[in-house]
């Protein structure tokens, strides 16, 4: 298989990880554990801390 192609084939897991850590920490929750929380199931759950976020925790997140 071709590197290049295998690469970002790699990558795309990683994807809602990346912005469920920087849109946690973008906005604000109704408590400050809450954003702690999705911040830290971003980083230790891979993958499904990601996409739990975007489909449970991105609606929660307000403006900052």
């Amino acid at each position: 298989m071709n590197t290049a192609l295998l690469i970002p084939l790699l990558a795309i897991p990683i994807l809602p990880n990346l912005w469920c850590i920087w849109h946690s920490y973008r906005h604000e929750f109704d408590r400050p554990a809450e954003k702690a929380l999705w911040m830290a199931a971003g980083i230790f759950l891979p993958v499904l801390g990601g996409l739990a976020y975007l489909v449970f925790g991105q609606r929660r997140a307000r403006k900052a």
